[in-house]
């Protein structure tokens, strides 16, 4: 069963019910489900679907020709093959789908022009001459991103300015990963996508009829299966020196967030060299660079500002428990490592992903206009600010885990996200309210206070009285409802 990609699925068909020629690019990451997303999109409707190999040009060719001459073209009465790409591509237009849309699917294009560097010119010469006012739509999609945008979409390409749409596919959030497991429990769930983020091909490798636990023992732990071996596999398609980038990465999935430390965590001594790994996996989208929400241009041009962090949640999983455990797990020490190792800091793990999911929760509710104020940026915060020591207040080093700020900076909403054990308590909303006292003399302030196990009675109490206080309990969380 298709999950998901409701605004991906919405793109293709406005593209495809839209007059005249189509050129859409849509491009990814791996795994992130663009050709499955496709597949779903050529439903129904008379299609090509070509799936690039990474060949020889002239094998690429052969192939491409099969498939089209099995369409029953003109040409599949005289040729066995095509003698060229702009002949091939050229019978696009001969395709005997009468009325409806002359719809193409190149996946993995970048593999195809990798044989054969003048493919862009020829496809532009194409476009331009005849594709361009015929009932036809060209799907390019890839996932080499690094030549996607600074190739195939760059100014000097031939195809620069004939895309009619890009489209950039990210990972699923949230709600669209939890229906792959209707099922399981509210905490489940979001231990589960901090487990495995929004990537259905390891969403699907989890199977919604086993617990949790038997999911991760024998779908993740075990030496065989899927994801036991992705992430070395990915590795090795995309990055050469593999053990310094698994150490760099290691660095960052436990806890190491600035450039120093990793630095010095993984061993490399040159934090310029270590700068240059860190570019590599941004640009793979495996470590993004995260800003204060507050730092401006000027921050974010400082290459020792910002905070690194793994974007995918499933990297994050298998440094902290499989990487740092494979010794035994090669042995086959499934049960003990699940025991000792990850069942223990499994809750603690998930606490941060839980971040996540609020942030998305906040964006949600503002689709649905039932904030207190259109937010205009959003994002974590980290500074110096007030923060209280039992009876005093001190300026100290913090961080707030959500803060939108409305276009005037006028509003501010403050969000705690609280994914532990024991109710949130009164005094963690005092903590919370001290923070940003500065800005409180010129703004107004709503306290969204997020807790997996609900909230002590005083808490409760205050914020009955309180309409600047919205407690947000882990079922409207999950159902994104309040």
């Amino acid at each position: 069963m298709f999950i998901g990609r409701k605004q991906e699925l919405q793109f293709l068909e406005g593209k495809y019910n839209t007059p005249g020629g189509q050129l859409v690019v849509l491009y990814g990451r791996r795994r992130v489900g663009k050709t499955e997303t496709l597949r779903e999109f050529c439903k129904g409707k008379p299609h090509i679907f070509y799936s690039c190999r990474e060949v020889a040009d002239r094998l690429q060719l052969r192939s491409f020709s099969e498939k089209l001459l099995r369409e029953n073209i003109p040409a599949a009465n005289y040729i066995k093959e095509f003698a060229d790409w702009e002949s091939a591509l050229k019978s696009i237009l001969d395709l005997p789908y009468g009325d409806s849309k002359k719809l193409l699917i190149i996946d993995e294009f970048p593999y195809m022009c990798k044989g054969n560097t003048a493919i862009p010119s020829i496809l532009q010469t194409l476009w331009d001459e005849l594709f361009k006012d015929s009932n036809v739509m060209i799907v390019l999609c890839g996932s080499a991103m690094n030549f996607i945008e600074k190739e195939l979409l760059a100014e000097k390409n031939p195809l620069y300015g004939r895309a009619t749409g890009i489209y950039k596919m990210e990972s699923m959030g949230f709600y669209d990963a939890a229906r792959f497991f209707p099922n399981y429990s509210n905490r489940d769930k979001i231990i589960t996508y901090a487990i495995l983020g929004g990537i259905p091909h390891y969403l699907r490798q989890f199977d919604p009829n086993l617990s949790l636990e038997e999911n991760i023992k024998k779908n993740i732990l075990t030496k065989g299966c899927v994801l036991y071996s992705e992430v070395e596999f990915l590795l090795r398609q995309e990055l050469r020196e593999t053990p310094l980038y698994n150490s760099i990465i290691e660095a960052v999935a436990l806890g190491s967030t600035k450039l120093n430390d990793i630095s010095t965590k993984s061993l490399v001594e040159d934090t310029s060299k270590t700068s240059v790994y860190l570019k590599n996996l941004i640009e793979l989208e495996i470590i993004e660079r995260e800003f204060s929400i507050d730092d401006g241009t000027k921050e974010r041009a400082n290459t020792n500002r910002g905070l690194y962090r793994l974007t995918d949640n499933f990297f994050r999983f298998w440094y902290a428990f499989v990487f740092t455990n494979y010794s035994e797990l090669e042995g086959g020490d499934v049960d003990g490592v699940f025991e000792y190792a990850i069942k223990p800091g499994l809750h603690e793990f998930a606490a941060f992903a839980f971040e996540d999911v609020c942030r998305e929760f906040v964006r949600e509710m503002q689709k649905q206009n039932k904030l207190p104020f259109r937010y205009q940026r959003m994002g974590r915060w980290w500074g110096k600010t007030t923060v209280r020591r039992k009876d005093s207040m001190e300026t100290q080093e913090t961080e707030i885990d959500l803060l939108a700020v409305s276009r005037q900076t006028d509003q501010y909403l403050v969000g705690e996200c609280k994914f532990k054990g024991r109710p949130f308590r009164y005094s963690e909303y005092l903590d919370t309210a001290a923070k940003l006292s500065k800005q409180k003399e010129k703004a107004e302030f709503f306290y969204y206070l997020f807790s997996e196990s609900g909230f002590d009675e005083k808490l409760t109490e205050q914020a009955e009285n309180d309409h600047n206080i919205q407690l947000v309990d882990l079922n409207e969380i999950v159902n994104g409802t309040l």
